[in-house]
C-alpha cells in the first residue's frame, strides 16, 4: 500500500483488543500485510474520569470525542468504538455505518464467592455506573443497594476483591474478549436484563467523504448486525437518550423477521415501560422508530429531567 491505514482506539486493554479484531477483519478482507494497518491508542476524557458518573461530566461522548477529533483532523483513518458508548447524534463530517458481527450482548454478575443474584445477602451492595443496570437489578430484587464503580474491567474486579462491593455487573462481551470467563458467577438472559442499545457491537467510523476508506469498511460490515444496530439506535434517537436515560434494547433476527424488545425507566427508576415489536427484516429502521415512539408516549417523558 502507498499509505498505512491508521485505526484509532481508546487505550484500555479491552478497547485495544476490539481494535485488533477490526484490524484483523480488514487484513483478511483486503489481503494486506500486518504493517499496512496500524493501531493508535488515544486517551479519552472518559478514561480519565474515575470517581463520578459520566452523566455528571459530559455523558457518552467522553469516550469518543478525542478519537473523533483525530479522525476529523486526518490523524487516523478509522475510529473503533463500542457502539453502546456512542452518542446517538453523528458527529459532523463523520459516518458510523459499519458494524462487526455482534458479540454476546448479555450482562453478567461477578461475586467473590460465585453466588448468584438471588443468593446475595439482604441489602447487598452491587457496583455499577449505569442507571439502567441499577434499575433493572432493583426491579428483580428491591433490597439491593447500588454503588458507583468506575474504571476498566480489571480495576472493577480489583475493587470487588477488596471488599468494596458484594458483586459487580459487567457486559459478557468484554469479559469473553479479556478471557475472564472463569470470574463469572451468573449470566443474565436478555429477557431478564435487557442490555444497553448496541451492546456487544464494535462500530467502525470514518470521514463521510473518504473514498478510500468507505469501500474498505463496506467489505468488513456484518449485514445482520448492521440491521440490529440501526434498529436499536433508532429507539435511542427517538427518545433522545443520553447517559441518564435508563434504556435497554435488544433485537434478534429469525428468518425474514426482526424482533425488538426494549424497556425504559423513569428518571427515579420507580416506573418501567416495556414494548416488543416484530416486523419484516427490511423495515428494521422503521420498527426501531415506532418502538421508540411508543415508549416515549407511554412514559410521558418521565425519563427526562
Amino acid at each position: 500500500m502507498n499509505k498505512k491505514i491508521i485505526i484509532g482506539s481508546r487505550g484500555s486493554k479491552l478497547a485495544l483488543l476490539y481494535a485488533q479484531i477490526a484490524k484483523d477483519k480488514i487484513l483478511d478482507n483486503l489481503n494486506l500485510n500486518d504493517e499496512d494497518v496500524e493501531i493508535k491508542a488515544i486517551i479519552t476524557k472518559g478514561d480519565q474520569i474515575k470517581n463520578i458518573r459520566l452523566s455528571e461530566s459530559g455523558g457518552k461522548g467522553l469516550f469518543s470525542t478525542n478519537i473523533e477529533k483525530e479522525l476529523q483532523d486526518k490523524k487516523i483513518d478509522i475510529a473503533v468504538h463500542a457502539l453502546k458508548d456512542l452518542p446517538y447524534i453523528e458527529t459532523k463530517g463523520l459516518i458510523t455505518d459499519t458494524f462487526l458481527k455482534r458479540n454476546d450482548p448479555r450482562e453478567i454478575l461477578i461475586t467473590t464467592n460465585k453466588k448468584k443474584l438471588k443468593d446475595l445477602k439482604i441489602n447487598a451492595i452491587i457496583g455499577t455506573s449505569s442507571y439502567r443496570r441499577e434499575f433493572q437489578i432493583k426491579n428483580i430484587r428491591k433490597d439491593i443497594k447500588c454503588k458507583l464503580v468506575r474504571g476498566n474491567v480489571d480495576t472493577r474486579i480489583k475493587k470487588l476483591n477488596e471488599g468494596l462491593y458484594d458483586a459487580i455487573i459487567l457486559s459478557y462481551a468484554g469479559i469473553k474478549c479479556l478471557k475472564l470467563i472463569n470470574q463469572v458467577s451468573e449470566i443474565f438472559s436478555v429477557e431478564n436484563i435487557i442490555p444497553s442499545v448496541g451492546q456487544g457491537i464494535i462500530a467502525l467510523q470514518c470521514r463521510e467523504n473518504d473514498d478510500k476508506i468507505i469501500p474498505i469498511l463496506k467489505k468488513v460490515n456484518h449485514n445482520e448486525t448492521y440491521k440490529k444496530a440501526h434498529a436499536e439506535r433508532n429507539i435511542l434517537k427517538v427518545l433522545e437518550g443520553d447517559c441518564e436515560t435508563a434504556i435497554g434494547a435488544h433485537s434478534k433476527i429469525i428468518g425474514e423477521k426482526i424482533i425488538i424488545e426494549a424497556e425504559l425507566f423513569s428518571l427515579d427508576g420507580t416506573q418501567r415501560f416495556y414494548e416488543k415489536k416484530t416486523g419484516k427484516i427490511n423495515e428494521f429502521r422503521k420498527l426501531g422508530n415506532e418502538l421508540g415512539q411508543i415508549l416515549k408516549n407511554k412514559s410521558k417523558n418521565s425519563y427526562k429531567r
